[in-house]
């Protein structure tokens, strides 16, 4: 594919920006010429600020170093701003001349120290660059990697009607999100997101140092076939910088925006429930969780009727009061209300006391009691409310660990012994600690595990440890929890869920840096294949070709193979 592009003719959707003069650069066409796919970005319809260089002599500092998680904080020689495409190479040019060593952010949101940690430089912050428009030389829409995801879903149902099947949290920016092969509240009913990339725009290093901008396509004529197929689950930091994604979903036709990506719901069906834990027995808490287990391992089917719904099951510590359920459905598919009843009823099943308002904050969603009974409402309305019902979002002082499993089958006794034993522990007394039951199967399991790089394709549903707290004091005693409540859990695997008949590994966007150590991943299994099974070896290869400097790397970012 050609990297000189000109007259790219577009219409731009700027989010939460104006156009030239402060008009709205909504939906105006402009053309440009470039001596790279990524330059003049907007033509005349935008005006950008350019690459700006903060160092720690400016005011702004303090802000641009540190993560979501207070825990991760940098001390980089500057952070660059930048807010369009063009901008990114010369910038990793500098960096490898200067033997530099560069992370790059685009939402914030890495959930280990990718980015912030001792040994950055140069932070490249994408954050800005933040654009969506229709990208008529691709016939997709083009979303560069530091939209954030509410922004994204806004601008494209707004203008459009359509949608990409993202995460849920409204910061998160595509960036990282989408080469991990994100997923959300639309997962069973169309898929992950990779699944509606077509192509990606990346910043590579060559072996003798040179810069220069790749587009690759799923086009199976494609020379850079494989750089797209890596950014489908390969996860970020590994193979350049991605600095677009262009979307338009395989069974897509015609040139009409309109029709290049899924229509969400019209309309939703939306619940939050809950169990007091006062009320249940350990025998009720088991029966609970695999309630919800045998449900998705029995409803993973890429055509099952009920991958119109999607439900997410919320174990807090005992100390929250309450065990918690959002689920969403599509309110226009058939007996729509009649799944989320059926469903309901079998959540309940061999559970005592029934489930009521769910009063309480639970981890990064605040208390929904206004929906104990289900309600219908808009799609966008919908989306806007569980993205932004986070109160910690903005909380500069969150501290948090993160640990995540995939699940093909229910919990065998000692897994779920192991959860009611670690969430009711007396010594802990944290609310916002829970384990996160996510759904997976749907449209998910239409593709293979090598159709993509997202390796679990099979799995049923997913797991979360997500334990957050303020005192960097108490940084030791929740590590640990974290850390033995997880072991005990696979104790039977070497402390990790290796790929079986009942567990599938890791989610690649939950990164763990234990799983690196062999104090805490016993198993056989080393890190790299529970994030990727066996397309391990193909991601290598992909590393080679494109970045065989290992230029772009970090604790987990996938290594060049052996000599």
């Amino acid at each position: 594919m050609s990297q000189n592009r000109a007259g790219l003719h577009r219409r731009r959707f700027l989010i939460g920006a104006a156009g030239v003069g402060g008009a709205a650069a909504l939906g105006l066409d402009g053309t440009a010429s470039a001596a790279d796919p990524a330059a003049a970005d907007a033509g005349p319809a935008l005006a950008t600020i350019g690459a700006v260089t903060v160092t720690s002599a400016d005011q702004q500092y303090p802000d641009l170093v540190r993560a979501l998680n207070a825990r991760y904080v940098a001390k980089p020689d500057s952070v660059r701003m930048v807010d369009a495409p063009s901008q990114v190479a010369p910038i990793v040019q500098e960096a490898v001349k200067g033997n530099k060593r560069l992370t790059v952010r685009s939402g914030g949101h890495c959930l280990e120290d990718f980015v912030y940690n001792s040994s950055t430089q140069i932070v490249l912050d994408l954050s800005k660059m933040n654009s969506v428009y229709y990208y008529s030389q691709l016939n997709a829409v083009a979303v560069e990697a530091g939209a954030r995801l509410l922004d994204v879903y806004e601008r494209l149902y707004s203008c459009y009607g359509i949608t990409i099947p993202g995460g849920i949290c409204y910061s998160v920016g595509v960036g990282g999100h989408v080469a991990g092969g994100g997923w959300g509240m639309l997962v069973r009913r169309n898929g992950l997101v990779v699944d509606h990339l077509y192509a990606v725009e990346v910043v590579t290093v060559a072996a003798d140092g040179s810069v220069k901008t790749v587009i690759a396509t799923r086009e199976a004529s494609d020379p850079n076939r494989d750089l797209w197929w890596a950014h489908t689950g390969g996860g970020g930091g590994t193979f350049g910088v991605v600095t677009r994604y262009f979307f338009r979903s395989p069974d897509a036709t015609g040139t009409d925006p309109k029709g290049l990506l899924p229509k969400p719901p019209a309309e939703v069906l939306f619940s939050a429930v809950s169990w007091a834990w006062s009320d249940l027995t350990q025998d009720e808490f088991t029966r609970l969780v695999q309630n919800y287990a045998s449900w998705h391992v029995a409803n993973i089917g890429a055509n099952s009727p009920t991958r119109f719904l999607t439900s997410f099951l919320l174990l807090n510590h005992r100390s929250n009061g309450q065990i918690g359920m959002v689920t969403q459905v599509d309110a226009t598919a058939p007996d729509a209300r009649k799944l989320l009843d059926d469903y309901l009823a079998y959540m309940s099943a061999g559970i005592t006391t029934d489930a009521g308002a769910l009063t309480q904050p639970m981890g990064e969603m605040s208390a929904m009691p206004q929906f104990a009974e289900p309600r219908r409402m808009p799609w966008l309305q919908a989306t806007r409310f569980s993205s932004t019902t986070n109160p910690l979002l903005n909380d500069p002082t969150l501290r948090a660990e993160y640990k995540s499993a995939y699940m093909k089958a229910a919990f065998p006794k000692a897994q779920a012994d192991a959860l009611y034993k670690h969430l009711t522990r007396t010594d802990i007394d944290n609310p916002k600690i829970n384990i996160q039951l996510t759904p997976y199967g749907g449209r998910v399991n239409a593709l293979s595990d090598t159709d993509t790089a997202c390796a679990h394709r099979g799995a049923a549903f997913k797991m979360l440890w997500s334990v957050l707290w303020n005192d960097p004091a108490e940084d030791a005693k929740y590590i640990a929890w974290t850390r033995e409540s997880y072991a005990e859990t696979y104790a039977d695997t070497g402390g990790v869920p290796v790929p079986n008949a009942v567990t599938d590994g890791c989610y690649v966007n939950y990164p763990d840096a234990d799983l690196n150590d062999p104090a805490y991943n016993k198993s056989a299994v080393p890190w790299h294949d529970l994030y990727f099974k066996g397309n391990y070896a193909k991601l290598q290869q992909v590393k080679k070709k494109y970045d065989p400097r290992d230029f772009f790397r970090h604790t987990q970012s996938v290594r060049l193979p052996a000599a």
